[in-house]
């Protein structure tokens, strides 16, 4: 983990006026670190052939200080409270493979969330009542089955998402395109506290940074490039979730999207992206199969539970490792609970819950309603 003078140097140059994601991706291709271009003369950044304003870039160095100290302050203040930079281990995965990487994250709650396989649930903030049950009950589902349910805090489907995967101890994490200190909207207040003890709170933006509509294209980004997959359910037009749905196929991430009414003006931009090629999606049963191709291109990338590892490699060989195959022989034919599952096998909730979702990514089990899983092939071998 890096230390203090290294950190420092990382939210130094967050902070340089003209440095942005992709700016901070052309040093970092010439540059071992911040520090190190930090500390490098200007001739000797020059020569490195960047663009006039990154070379001169550091003579703002001294006037960052007070908004570099900000964030370190704000680090100090308080738990569940952390600044991961792209030179942390910490640091998600797959947001190195994306054009434009953050330099640093500010999160509140738990880091390693970051690392778990996400779907990105997002749509208008104006949805229809049809439209918030189906958000809540697409990321309650999803996250049962082990998947953390990431979106953008705000009002409508974002919050009906994160509300989902919070029934039955889901996880969930919100990226906002404000500083770490400033929520919005306000009226999840409550909803972002509560993620701050089951899920994440995330930005790239630093300490003061208040909302500005330029700033929510890269909260987007964000929200696409930590996924497998970004998942719109009721979107005008020009909702800013089509912005979302956008950076996915820009960072080769899935698109799905749920149809609507012809008449429902918030089910235009879902049909838009229908149209475009995204995935028409009706059940859950529909986004695990299209994330079963994105799970297992991202199985090198993405931190899968250890519990959950056999199923992968079941997925391959054909083959179920023996907790796999009792897993399966207890589900049976017939669909069986979730709680009767937990109460039999004697497993943890988040095992088994991970453990459902790579039986389910490979073909083995279905949802039923209910929360109920039925066996549909018998491929547990005996």
């Amino acid at each position: 983990m890096p230390n203090d003078d290294d950190i420092g140097a990382w939210l130094t140059l967050a902070r340089l006026d003209g440095i942005g994601p992709h700016a901070q991706r052309m040093i970092l291709e010439r540059y071992r670190s911040a520090a190190d271009f930090l500390a490098a003369s200007e001739q000797h950044r020059r020569a490195q052939a960047l663009p006039d304003r990154v070379v001169t870039a550091p003579r703002q160095m001294a006037a960052a200080e007070a908004a570099v100290r900000a964030d370190q302050d704000w680090l100090s203040a308080g738990d569940n409270r952390a600044i991961i930079t792209r030179a942390d281990p910490r640091y998600p995965p797959q947001l190195q493979t994306i054009p434009d990487p953050p330099a640093v994250l500010y999160i509140r709650g738990n880091p390693d969330l970051l690392h778990e396989p996400q779907i990105a649930i997002v749509g208008s903030r104006s949805g229809t009542p049809a439209g918030l049950e189906t958000a809540t009950d697409f990321a309650a589902h999803l996250a049962a089955l082990g998947l953390v349910v990431t979106s953008g805090l705000a009002l409508g489907i974002d919050t009906a998402a994160h509300e989902g995967a919070l029934v039955g101890s889901g996880k969930t994490i919100a990226v906002m395109a404000t500083g770490p200190d400033r929520l919005y909207p306000k009226q999840n207040a409550d909803l972002a506290e509560r993620m701050t003890q089951h899920g994440a709170i995330v930005t790239e933006m630093g300490v003061g940074t208040p909302v500005q509509r330029g700033l929510f294209p890269r909260r987007n980004r964000l929200i696409s490039g930590l996924s497998l997959g970004v998942l719109v359910i009721e979107a005008g037009i020009r909702s800013g979730a089509l912005g979302s749905a956008r950076a996915a196929t820009e960072q080769n991430r899935e698109v799905l999207a749920i149809p609507g009414s012809i008449h429902n003006p918030v089910a235009r931009g879902c049909h838009a992206l229908i149209r475009d090629g995204a995935r028409l999606v009706e059940s859950v049963t529909d986004v695990v199969e299209e994330l079963r191709g994105a799970a297992e291109q991202h199985a090198m990338t993405l931190a899968t539970p250890k519990a959950a590892q056999p199923a992968i490699d079941a997925q391959s060989s054909k083959v179920l490792d023996p907790e796999y195959a009792a897993v399966l022989g207890a589900i049976g034919d017939n669909p069986v609970r979730f709680d009767t599952l937990v109460s039999q096998l004697g497993l943890t909730p988040d095992i088994l819950s991970s453990m459902l979702l790579n039986l389910e990514l490979s073909g083995h089990i279905a949802p039923c309603s209910g929360g109920r899983y039925q066996r549909i092939n018998n491929r547990a071998g005996g």
